[in-house]
C-alpha cells in the first residue's frame, strides 16, 4: 500500500467537465484547487488545452481552454507543492496554443491519442518536452485494440523520450487480470518507463482496477472527487487515498470538498453506475448510447438498449 514512489493526479475538473462542457464556475474551481493542495495531491489536471480554432467558448466552458489567464485566475498567490497539469487531444490543439514552460503555470501536459495516431503523440509530446513541459501519453481505449497493434505502439513509444505512458480503460471494459496483464506487457515493452492507470467505472471496478495496477508496480494514478467524470466516472480519489495510507496525504480536505460541493452537484449533474454504463461497459463500447440514455427524462428499455448495442457489436 505505501510506496513514496506513488503521483496521484486528481482529473475532476477535466474528467468531470465532459458531464457539463466545463461549466465549472471559478469559485468552484478555486475550492477544488485548494483541498487538493491541502490534501497533498501530487497533480491537479485543472482542464483541456485546446484551440479556440476549433472549440468555442459559447459552447464550453474555460476548463475545456485553460489559458494562462484563466489557471492564474485560480491559483492567484498560492504558494503550493502541487503540479499542475492539462490534457491535450491529438487533432484539437496547434502547437503554437501552447505556450513555453517559463511562460506558463501549467507544469505537466498529459498528451491523450489512440494507437492508430501514436506517432503523433509522440510529436506533440516531444514539442512540450522541448518547451520545458513534463509530458505523459495517454494510450486510450487499449480494450479495443489488437494485440499486434499495440505492440507496434509500445515499439514506438520505447523510443521515444516521454518518459510516462497510461494505460486507460476508456470504456470501463476491463478487469483486474486485465488490467496486470497490460501493466506487465507495458513494463516488458517499455523498460524505463514511468507507469500510469486511468480508470472508469462502468462496471463499478474502478477502484479495484487501479488497486490492481498498484499491485502491479504502476505508480502514476488518477482519480476524482467523489468518482465525478465521463458517464459512470472514475476511481473515486477518496477511496485511493485512504488505501495509499501515505502520510503525506490528508484526507480531511477532500472530505470536506466533496460534502459542499460534490454531493450537492451529483443531484444535478448525473455520473457513476447505471445500468445503460454497465451495459456499455461489458460490451467494450464507447458509453456514448449510455450517456444519451441517461440524459433522457426515463431510461428506456433496458433489455432492448443492451439488444441493440449487443447487435451493433455483431455487425462489427
Amino acid at each position: 500500500m505505501f510506496r513514496p514512489q506513488i503521483k496521484v493526479l486528481d482529473c475532476t475538473i477535466r474528467d468531470g467537465g465532459l458531464i457539463n462542457n466545463w461549466q465549472f464556475s471559478d469559485d468552484l474551481v478555486r475550492k477544488v484547487f485548494l483541498a487538493l493542495s491541502k490534501a497533498g495531491v501530487d497533480y491537479m489536471e485543472i482542464g483541456y488545452k485546446s484551440s479556440e480554432k476549433y472549440f468555442s467558448r459559447k459552447d464550453n466552458g474555460a476548463w475545456k481552454f485553460c489559458t494562462e489567464e484563466d489557471v492564474r485566475r485560480i491559483i492567484g498567490e498560492t504558494n503550493t507543492r502541487m503540479r499542475l497539469s492539462a490534457m491535450a487531444d491529438i487533432g484539437r490543439i496547434d502547437q503554437e496554443d501552447i505556450p513555453l514552460k517559463k511562460d506558463s503555470v501549467l507544469d505537466m501536459i498529459r498528451v491523450a491519442c489512440y494507437v492508430k495516431e501514436v506517432d503523433k503523440g509522440i510529436r506533440l509530446a516531444h514539442e512540450c518536452i522541448d518547451k520545458g513541459y513534463e509530458a505523459t501519453i495517454n494510450l486510450m481505449a487499449v480494450s479495443k485494440v489488437l494485440e499486434r497493434d499495440l505492440d507496434e505502439a509500445l515499439d514506438d513509444l520505447a523510443k521515444s523520450r516521454v518518459e510516462t505512458i497510461y494505460i486507460v480503460d476508456s470504456f470501463g471494459a476491463l478487469y483486474s487480470e486485465q488490467i496486470h496483464f497490460l501493466a506487465k506487457k507495458y513494463f516488458a515493452a517499455l523498460p524505463g518507463k514511468e507507469l500510469g492507470i486511468h480508470a472508469h467505472n462502468n462496471q463499478q471496478l474502478a477502484f479495484a482496477n487501479t488497486v490492481e495496477a498498484i499491485i502491479a508496480g504502476v505508480n502514476r494514478i488518477d482519480a476524482t472527487l467523489y468518482g465525478m467524470g465521463r458517464g459512470a466516472g472514475n476511481c473515486p480519489l477518496e477511496l485511493l487515498l485512504a488505501f495509499l495510507k501515505n502520510p503525506k496525504f490528508d484526507i480531511r480536505p477532500i472530505f470536506e470538498v466533496i460534502q459542499e460541493i460534490f454531493i450537492p452537484l451529483k443531484a444535478e449533474v448525473e455520473w457513476g453506475y447505471h445500468i445503460p454504463y454497465m451495459i456499455t461497459g461489458i460490451l467494450n463500447e464507447h458509453p456514448r448510447s449510455g450517456m444519451k440514455a441517461m440524459a433522457e427524462k426515463t431510461l428506456p428499455n433496458l433489455k432492448k438498449f443492451y439488444e441493440d448495442i449487443l447487435d451493433d457489436t455483431t455487425l462489427d
